[in-house]
């Protein structure tokens, strides 16, 4: 199947050798943080060998170029190994989200034909029965041939790897990223934010997830060093940031929300050394940015737009250098584009990018393919608006967007609403079914410490700062919203309490 891809296709090269500049290096570029009493910093040097080693291991277990293998584990400077040795010899790695149910992990296996799964001792059970499993471990270790590799030489289609869609709706889908592609996005993300050797770029968000890949991108390629924790724990965030100076804190706006709730723990540490907090993959409220700013002063809060098939961050800095503004996610960058399609004016409507970074197609299902990409724009389906400088803001998805009694509402809106409420540190909007008005949103809020509130008192400060067609119909108060696999918001599981009767109205108070 041949897909119209836009020019240039991005850089030449193998994406595997990412931190070829600095494969000598003794300097940490990885710090293993699954024990943080005896962390184990990986060197450059020791990074690249194990890369080739993978890439040897791999050849040698009858893997050719084009090959699948899937990678299903916690975060580890393993699955950064197989990751990387994986593309070095042309077989593309399928990074697996580890919460996904057994026969999902089972159905992405096989739609990608996977021939190998790189796994972890608590995770083989998802491991379809009959699969060629190896252990990161000991027998991982086994695996590896020691020596060195001549990288595989891609094409300008060559895929670099294979991450799937978190499949909310439907099935998931393989994305199909070139390696190519992905050497202009890894440049972009390392040059537009002025990383060095010198920073410290924390990962905490999950490896089988776009915004962890491209903080590794971005670091290795500017020899940066990079704590990496298992997962996200508040607690293990918040001492890193201390321990390791860390310059750079990214992760999606409900994680950031989290550590921002523990002012007693960020009282502890020393936040000066970090000069950018990135967040993206959902909205970030004007609320949140500014307690950013005071907790972390030096910190300059970067909102990144970021969808897996669009490059995957397909807007940036203003090439004129003009300020982007607070909640804006930036402007096309340089030699590539951006519209607006299918509003109601021409400056909101259905964001389409087209860049050499975007899919060059889904993998197995063209008619999707064809759906999304035409004449080389990717489609989004996410609902943006622009500004006369031409900077852009997210909306919401278009797919996010209910009609309730005739009117069109999008969940952030009415979040962002709820955020302003002085009790409310944080907030999340979903419509559910109503006999009269089709669909109705109902909110569920999480309280600022020592702060109280009531579903009433909401409901009225919606009502009296928005459109009363916005205001939540139902106030459910929590401790803290429940993550998913990729630490955004699990609106399948507020849906089952909620049906279930396991959520309350009364008063909040924290």
């Amino acid at each position: 199947m041949v897909i119209a891809c836009p020019e240039p296709r991005g850089y030449p090269g193998n994406l595997g050798l990412l931190f070829e500049a600095h494969r000598n290096d003794a300097r940490p570029a990885i710090i293993d943080l699954r024990d943080t009493r005896q962390p184990r910093e990986v060197s450059f040097r020791e990074l690249d060998a194990a890369c080739n080693a993978a890439a040897r291991g791999l050849a040698g277990a009858g893997l050719k170029a084009g090959d699948r293998i899937g990678i299903l584990s916690l975060n580890r400077p393993e699955f950064v190994v197989a990751l990387l040795g994986a593309m070095r010899c042309g077989v593309v790695p399928v990074p697996i989200n580890i919460k996904l149910a057994a026969d999902t992990v089972a159905f992405i296996l096989d739609d990608a034909r996977a021939k190998l799964v790189f796994t972890e001792s608590g995770l083989r059970r998802r491991c379809p029965s009959g699969a060629r499993i190896v252990e990161f471990g000991a027998e991982f270790e086994r695996f590896l041939d020691p020596g060195a590799f001549a990288a595989f030489e891609p094409s300008p289609e060559s895929v670099a790897i294979q991450p799937y869609t978190s499949g909310s709706t439907g099935r998931p889908k393989g994305v199909l990223l070139t390696h190519f592609g992905q050497n202009w996005s890894r440049r972009i993300l390392a040059h537009t934010r002025g990383t060095t050797e010198r920073d410290v770029i924390l990962v905490a968000a999950p490896l089988y997830h776009k915004n962890a890949l491209n903080a590794i991108k971005q670091g290795l390629t500017a020899g940066a060093m990079l704590p990496l924790l298992p997962q996200f724990s508040v607690e293990r965030y918040i001492d890193a940031i201390g321990r390791y100076r860390c310059t750079v804190i990214s992760g999606v706006p409900t994680m950031m929300s989290m550590v921002l709730a523990r002012e007693d723990l960020l009282a502890k540490i020393d936040t000066s050394s970090v000069r950018t907090v990135m967040m993206g993959s959902a909205p970030s409220s004007p609320q949140l940015l500014r307690e950013i700013k005071a907790h972390f002063p030096a910190a300059e809060p970067l909102v990144v737009y970021g969808v897996t098939e669009g490059g995957p961050v397909p807007l940036g800095p203003h090439p004129a250098g003009k300020a982007c503004p607070p909640g804006s996610i930036g402007v096309p960058y340089a030699g590539t584009e951006a519209k607006l399609v299918g509003g109601v004016a021409p400056d909101e409507g259905e964001l389409a990018v087209r860049n050499p970074g975007i899919l060059f197609a889904y993998h197995n299902l063209p008619e999707e393919s064809s759906r999304r990409i035409r004449d080389g724009w990717y489609y989004t389906g996410d609902v943006c608006r622009r500004d006369a400088d031409g900077f852009y803001y997210f909306v919401g998805r278009a797919d996010d967007m209910f009609v309730c009694g005739g009117e069109n509402i999008f969940p952030v809106e009415v979040e962002s609403l709820l955020e302003r409420h002085p009790a409310v540190h944080q907030a999340c909007v979903m419509p559910f079914d109503h006999e009269l008005k089709g669909r109705v949103p109902y909110a569920f809020v999480v309280l600022r410490q020592n702060a109280a509130a009531t579903e009433d008192e909401l409901k009225r400060f919606v009502l009296a700062t928005g459109p009363a067609y916005q205001h939540p119909r139902r106030v459910f108060f929590l401790e803290q919203l429940p993550l998913a696999g990729t630490n955004k918001i699990d609106r399948d599981r507020l849906r089952e309490w909620v049906a279930g009767g396991a959520l309350t109205t009364v008063t909040g108070n924290s």
